[in-house]
């Protein structure tokens, strides 16, 4: 009898090495040395990037006396103006150029996926050392792609995590408090989604990413209040090490069948609306939650969805999280704008279709305007479905996009 031929399942777990604690960047330079002698440094420099995670020309003093100290060649490089295509192909030239050997990137979330992207690429080492909390993108084996002008576009899964992460307390410490809440709301988003894509699943590793993710919502739950009142202490360092090492630890133990729901499919869609790109990431992620469980609520009558907004709602208020397009800076969008998002949130490849029942964007946006609305207990799903596709359409003229006006 034939035998079916076992599938290999490769999984990005973890970073070769972590350094974590005050003054890590300081002491990590045999640490990086040890990986290559000519490294190609790579930041962000525009103003939107620089609010997260500072000019690259900043951070490079700060990581210039690591590196002389060891006597390694260095050269600088901006993403410019986006985690782009167009900005990978200049990094090439400049890696090509300087002949690197290894890929430093300093920064934020993009600044840390265009590294990883880079040096895969190249097929080079990457020493990834993160200046705020805002997300887990230091740890894990995927960058996303956006447009130049900061519309996701696509993601990248890449053959391993980073060689070396570099955690500096210290550093993450002087970032705005902000990023770490935006760190917190995407951090979140590993349990909501993560136990709608996978929670049946009957795998061992993916039984206990989903696990992790509801321990990492309860330490945020727990912790996040205490740690935001106490920038430095030792709480803040374990909702730091919950935001950038915990979240990525889920996403390599799940892999690519732990994935992201709506959450992150809400967050892709808003990216394409230029009123959208001054929120961070996870502010973003952190309201595509409360969407997600909003579609839950309306379209299966998922009264556990319900509680668990209602749950989320006190969390957000009590942080400073985002709950409503106007606390994005989308209150005043147009309903063409708001149904462009949407439309883009459920095309055919978006992750919002792992969700157990069908949404089509009328029904997201209606999702979107009624994040924070009380929870509907006598209204049948029926009910709820065309009310929503009433209101939408009462409201479809030019210029009615007000969030005001659609709730």
């Amino acid at each position: 009898m034939n035998q079916s031929p076992t599938s290999l399942l490769s999984l990005t777990v973890a970073p070769t090495q972590v350094l974590r604690g005050p003054q890590a960047l300081e002491q990590s330079g045999e640490a990086i040395a040890h990986l290559g002698h000519r490294p190609l440094v790579v930041g962000g420099n525009s103003l939107r990037d620089s609010f997260a995670s500072r000019p690259l020309a900043t951070l490079a003093s700060q990581l210039q006396t690591v590196l002389e100290r060891q006597k390694l060649n260095y050269s600088l490089a901006s993403y410019s103006p986006d985690c782009s295509e167009t900005s990978l192909a200049s990094l090439r030239a400049a890696a090509t150029s300087h002949q690197a050997d290894l890929i430093i990137g300093i920064g934020g979330g993009k600044a840390m996926d265009t590294a990883k992207l880079l040096a895969h690429q190249c097929k080079l080492p990457v020493v990834t050392i993160p200046t705020s909390a805002a997300t887990c993108a230091a740890w894990t084996g995927l960058s996303n792609i956006y447009s130049d002008q900061g519309a996701f576009q696509y993601d990248v899964t890449l053959d391993r995590c980073p060689d070396l992460l570099v955690l500096d307390y210290s550093l993450i410490q002087t970032a705005p408090k902000r990023t770490l809440i935006a760190g917190i709301g995407d951090a979140l988003a590993k349990w909501y989604e993560a136990s709608v894509s996978s929670g049946s699943s009957p795998v061992t590793l993916i039984i206990a990413a989903v696990q992790q993710a509801r321990v990492l919502r309860d330490i945020l739950f727990q912790k996040s209040a205490d740690a935001l009142k106490e920038p430095g202490s030792e709480v803040w360092q374990e909702v730091v090490d919950a935001t950038v090492l915990l979240a990525g630890v889920i996403g390599g133990l799940g892999g690519a069948q732990c994935r992201t729901v709506a959450a992150h499919a809400v967050h892709n869609g808003l990216t394409h609306l230029r009123a959208a790109h001054d929120a961070l990431h996870g502010e973003k992620v952190a309201y595509g939650i409360l969407v997600q469980l909003r579609l839950e609520e309306m379209l299966q009558g998922n009264q556990l969805a319900a509680s668990a907004r209602q749950q989320l709602l006190k969390f957000y208020d009590e942080i400073g999280l985002p709950q409503t397009l106007d606390a994005l800076g989308l209150g005043n969008i147009t309903l063409a704008e708001l149904r462009q998002a949407a439309e883009i949130a459920c095309n055919p490849s978006s992750d919002i279709h792992r969700l157990p029942f069908q949404v089509v964007p009328e029904q997201l946006m209606a999702a979107m305007v009624s994040t924070t609305t009380p929870v509907e207990r006598t209204r049948s799903q029926s009910t709820l479905t065309a009310a929503s596709s009433l209101l939408l359409a009462a409201k479809a003229e030019p210029g009615a996009g007000k969030e005001s006006d659609l709730q």
